[in-house]
């Protein structure tokens, strides 16, 4: 893989500097597995939707965390009370231990989850603050400055 030097856009761009570590992160990502599979989508302009593949999974044994603009999911078997060894021909279901993370942009939030026929589907959604949004900038004729004396 081949290096990437972010050194000229540190001297155009001011308080980017986060970008160069999440770039190293997803680049240095040796953790992520491919287990259990899972679909990103694009619903709307800031509406996403992730479908992880869960199938053995009940809800108990599923855990959703966001934190820091990093959403983690984690599927822990529960300990079964009964220990009998099954004996299978083919196994082409996995029933291992996973966590899988994602890295969310600025201002995108959990809105919800659901657990269905096996499919995992998270709901997530970018809300701008007020602030950050673009407003429009009236032109006028007067003054900016008054002077009260």
């Amino acid at each position: 893989m081949r290096n990437v030097d972010l050194t000229p856009l540190y001297r155009s761009f001011i308080g980017f500097d986060h970008l160069a570590s999440l770039m190293d992160r997803a680049a240095h990502n040796g953790k992520q597995t491919s287990y259990p599979p899972y679909n990103i989508e694009a619903l709307e302009q800031d509406k996403y939707q992730i479908t992880m593949a869960v199938a053995g999974f009940t809800n108990d044994e599923l855990h959703i965390e966001s934190e820091n603009n990093t959403l983690k999911v984690k599927g822990q078997k529960a300990d079964k009370e009964d220990k009998t060894e099954r004996k299978f021909i083919h196994q082409g279901i996995a029933e291992r231990n996973f966590e899988q993370s994602f890295q969310l942009g600025d201002h995108v939030r959990v809105i919800g989850a659901e657990l269905e026929n096996g499919l995992l589907v998270i709901s997530l959604e970018r809300e701008i603050p007020e602030a950050l949004k673009p407003r429009k900038i009236e032109i006028g004729r007067g003054k900016l400055l008054e002077n009260e004396s």
